[in-house]
């Protein structure tokens, strides 16, 4: 249940990630629309959740995220599987559990994730001015994305929480 809520929540996002440049158009910063499925996929890191089913919720959102942003079929895919592992070796070392780390853990993974977008499109982009064109936009993506953490953080915990007491009252109601 908790890999469907988590997905289900993370497609929701995603729509809204995906038009949110319409609702931002007025402010004129290129760049500026945050990743807002991001911190669900540091959330799932740093949380309990085990290696296979986290891997599976980011390999999923990923994804969704390639085929609703008409990104490359496995850019976001790899990149938030890869940073959700990073994000479970670097759980045990940092609790999101402040509103500060939250927005220090946002900005940290946003600035890996817009890096390793633009490495793996130099690398395996058809089109080489592509990474140079993309460069300038990665700081008001990392600024935004950072910005939006904290929030997006609690959501994740709502959702988890949420989740993890529909789980305790199925398992108490099946042993009655």
């Amino acid at each position: 249940m908790p890999t469907a809520a988590f997905i289900a929540v993370g497609l929701v996002l995603s729509l809204i990630q995906s038009n949110l440049f319409r609702v931002l158009g007025w402010i004129h910063v290129p760049g500026l629309v945050p990743s807002l499925v991001l911190p669900l996929v540091v959330f799932v890191g740093v949380s309990e959740y085990g290696l296979a089913r986290g891997a599976a919720i980011a390999f999923v959102l990923g994804y969704e995220t390639d085929l609703l942003g008409i990104a490359t079929i496995g850019l976001y895919t790899f990149t938030y599987v890869a940073l959700f592992v990073l994000a479970r070796a670097a759980g045990s070392r940092f609790a999101a559990q402040t509103a500060l780390m939250q927005l220090v853990l946002g900005l940290g993974f946003a600035f890996v994730q817009s890096l390793m977008v633009l490495v793996l499109l130099a690398i395996f982009g058809r089109e080489p001015y592509v990474p140079r064109a993309l460069y300038p936009l990665a700081f008001p993506h990392v600024l935004a994305t950072g910005l939006v953490s904290p929030p997006l953080f609690r959501l994740a915990r709502r959702v988890h929480m949420a989740t993890i007491r529909g789980e305790a009252a199925r398992e108490r109601g099946g042993l009655s």
